[in-house]
């Protein structure tokens, strides 16, 4: 079967995908603006282009693990069980101060450098806890996409932003969250670089917020966890692409891979953040339309789930002032990103080669610079872009393979 006749099944089965007001699977993010037309803080650039804050799609099409030792195991293919750790709590980022003057004063993303546990020393659970809070100068009046990485090769050719956390910050108010990163443990090892974005176009001296404060620390709870998580493999690092402009082909960023399933696990799970962003397109996309998205593993098991947050009136960060309350494509104002966590064992074989493809449901925005014929844009704007109340439908996505042992 060749690669796009696979491709085309997975369509067909997103093509199924929800209308707005029918029942979906949950998930979480953000960068939101008002869909009444109210223009936004007017930023200087799009914020979310390829080669900004994202990684490049695979370049080979084969994910390749992060451990720094050969897999693992013992060498027969069986993963020794650690000895329980001390409980720690481990700072990552302290006040750190994310926003944006001009090109020359641009702190959007910091890096940091943390030393986390041996790999011999067992967690059983890990909890990320990040705040944001006002800086002097107030808080950013906007919700804005933000996002924890594990950085490999930090500045290098080959670098890999590796995206363990993903949260949208509520509007002009701080909040907290408790992120449970556990299963990521075999990433969360030895020294390490964060880095931290944060989608804020507003700084000191701004009308508009003086962007934001954040703390980042990790609480580990020594123990060994059953089932315990042993592997942990990138399938897609951090990355962003328009939708509904066939100029654009997704799979163009989100290429076909091949993972080979680390020796000796007994369980492998796809966890996915996957967001949608953008609005006063056709359907209101992607930010307030309801879009599938799917995986077709080994050519021939397709999962797919409709991304979408329907609990924004119930969001934990009070007080917010701005339109935070309405659903949106997997995330919601003043809340952290649920992943998508997808046991995929029956596809998977330890020691063995999967193929992982991934696609979105069918949509072609005629609301779009490009557009043969103008048409579709529901809140009276023009085709063009305008950094305000059209801006390009965009989806954001990373996907990571975890391998378990009993």
């Amino acid at each position: 079967m060749t690669a796009m006749r696979r491709i085309s099944i997975l369509l067909a089965l997103l093509g199924l995908a929800c209308s707005p007001g029918e029942d979906a699977s949950t998930a979480a993010d953000g960068t939101s603006e008002p869909t009444d037309g109210t223009p936004t803080s007017s930023n200087p650039t799009t914020a979310s282009t390829p080669g900004n804050d994202d990684d490049d799609a695979t370049a080979d099409g084969t994910a390749t693990p992060t451990s720094d030792d050969d897999d693992g195991t013992d060498g027969g293919g069986t993963w020794p069980a650690p000895q329980a750790g001390a409980d720690v709590s481990i700072s990552a980022f302290a006040a750190q101060h994310a926003y944006y003057v001009s090109a020359d004063d641009n702190q959007r993303e910091a890096d940091v450098e943390v030393e986390f546990p041996a790999a011999d020393e067992g967690y059983a659970a890990i909890a990320l806890e990040v705040a944001v809070s006002c800086p002097e100068g107030g808080c950013d009046f906007w919700d804005r996409y933000a996002s924890i990485a594990v950085v490999d090769n930090p500045g290098a050719d080959d670098e890999r932003v590796i995206e363990i956390a993903r949260f949208v910050t509520p509007y002009r108010v701080a909040g907290s969250w408790s992120i449970d990163v556990s299963h990521l443990r075999p990433l969360l090892t030895g020294t390490r670089t964060l880095r931290l974005v944060v989608d804020t176009w507003v700084g000191p001296g701004n009308s508009e917020g003086a962007g934001w404060l954040v703390d980042a620390r990790f609480d580990m709870t020594g123990g060994v966890a059953s089932p315990r998580p042993v592997a942990v493999v990138p399938i897609y690092t951090r990355r962003v692409f328009e939708v509904g402009d066939p100029e654009q082909p997704v799979l163009d960023v989100v290429p076909p891979v091949s993972v080979e399933i680390p020796q000796g696990v007994t369980g492998v799970t796809l966890v996915s953040l996957i967001t949608g962003h953008g609005h006063g397109n056709a359907e209101n996309c992607a930010e307030f339309c309801q879009e599938n998205h799917g995986f077709l593993l080994g050519g021939q098991d397709a999962i797919q789930r409709t991304l979408w947050r329907e609990d924004c009136n119930d969001t934990p960060v009070a007080g917010q002032i701005g339109n935070w309350s309405q659903n949106r494509a997997g995330w919601c104002p003043g809340a952290d990103v649920l992943p998508w966590i997808e046991d995929i064992g029956g596809s998977a074989s330890a020691g063995g080669l999967l193929s992982i493809e991934y696609a979105v449901s069918p949509y072609e925005n005629t609301c779009r610079p490009n557009a043969p014929s103008c048409e579709g844009c529901p809140l009276f704007t023009s085709c063009e872009y305008d950094d305000a109340s059209h801006t390009p439908p965009q989806v954001r996505m990373s996907t990571l393979l975890v391998g378990w042992v009993d």
